[in-house]
């Protein structure tokens, strides 16, 4: 049910699932099983063992690839565990350029980890595509970017990256982390990625219950690969957390719409104060790449930055919200607010902190889809306390 010829709502709410044949249950069941009887010596029904293969698990990869309009998804027990698995696609000797302002864990794993087992690396900014050529080399084997970034909402052209690696003569891997645009509002795979990822725990999953990641690809040789890495580390994704992430996209399409519209009210109010020093959205047309964010992205998604300019003052102001909970993580129906200098970016070093403009007095807003008028009278609190 919902394959690739319906349109996103209805993809959201179908695709990779059946009524259950036994009892006709509309609902895809929980199985938690470890293992699966067998007829006879080579003898199954495609099941043998849970960690190759869960029912579960099948219906939530099925239906995340569809929504990012691939053909396979690989789906794993977080976007972490995603990410190192994209990353063993790689040997030690190659080289891997990676976006300047990617989530710290990412940074984290690939600096502190899989430099230890020979894998070289290049920060960049990838929305300048000089830079990014310049960073290249003949060992480089994959790119990969976040767009927008996470917190200071970049954005990279996906269609002149790909453009750019096509020239060379031995293209490099281009793998976009989704998580923050989601498929509602973007997707990489049409623009020329040849791998999509989530940490499913943010929208994807939407209501803060489930840790997971996934990978998305419509390459016959990538998905065989990454499901023999899956199979043979282990990270996979529970049947629970496969039946919470399938519980969460049926209503994706509605919650990214009030994401969306909810995020640029927002953005535009706080832009109009006069006692903030920047407003990070790319909904907005000060944001210097607005054009591409409108040309890029159906809507600009839930996440606001903000910069006060006074460090106390930002610490004091993430103490009084109340609506708005101080929180990691995003994407929930529930408003949350981050520090990312202490939190999410803790482990960027402070002077690349600095240079990326993640400053001690930047604030980041994930709106949820509670009332409008709620979550402004909590920010009009927050700034006259």
């Amino acid at each position: 049910m919902g394959d690739a010829g319906h349109r996103f709502s209805t993809r959201c709410i179908h695709a990779g699932q059946s009524p259950e044949p036994v009892t006709g249950a509309i609902m895809t069941p929980v199985f938690f099983t470890s293992t699966y009887v067998q007829e006879g010596l080579n003898q199954h029904k495609g099941f043998e063992y849970a960690r190759t293969r869960n029912p579960t698990r099948d219906a939530v990869e099925a239906n995340l690839a569809a929504l990012e309009g691939g053909t396979h998804g690989i789906a794993f027990a977080s976007g972490m565990a995603a990410v190192q698995t994209l990353l063993q696609l790689l040997s030690a000797g190659d080289h891997l350029v990676l976006g300047d302002n990617v989530y710290g864990g990412t940074f984290r794993l690939v600096d502190k980890v899989m430099t230890r087992l020979g894998l070289a690396y290049t920060q960049v900014d990838t929305g300048d595509l000089g830079a990014l050529d310049a960073a290249l080399r003949p060992e480089t084997r994959l790119v990969l970017l976040e767009t927008p970034t996470n917190p200071m909402l970049s954005l990279t052209d996906i269609p002149a990256v790909r453009s750019l690696l096509q020239r060379k003569a031995s293209p490099a891997l281009l793998a976009v982390d989704n998580t923050f645009a989601t498929p509602f509002n973007q997707l990489p795979l049409a623009m020329g990625a040849d791998l999509v990822l989530h940490s499913t725990t943010k929208y994807l999953n939407g209501h803060s219950d489930s840790v997971g990641g996934v990978i998305v690809t419509s390459s016959e040789d990538l998905a065989s690969r990454l499901r023999f890495l899956q199979n043979a580390a282990g990270a996979i994704l529970s049947p629970m957390e496969s039946w919470l992430i399938l519980r969460g996209t049926k209503t994706l399409h509605l919650r990214m719409e009030r994401h969306n519209a909810s995020a640029l009210a927002l953005a535009r109010w706080l832009e109009g104060r006069k006692d903030l020093a920047r407003v990070f959205y790319p909904g907005l047309e000060s944001h210097p790449q607005h054009a591409l964010a409108a040309l890029q992205m159906k809507g600009f998604s839930g996440i606001v930055s903000f910069d006060t300019g006074d460090p106390e003052r930002t610490r004091r102001m993430a103490a009084r919200f109340r609506l708005f909970a101080l929180a990691e993580s995003l994407g929930g129906v529930e408003s949350l607010v981050c520090h990312p200098a202490s939190m999410t970016h803790g482990s960027v070093p402070e002077a690349q902190r600095a240079a990326l403009g993640i400053t001690d007095s930047l604030l980041r807003l994930s709106v949820g889809v509670e009332d409008l008028e709620d979550l402004r009278a909590d920010l009009e609190q927050v700034f006259q306390g």
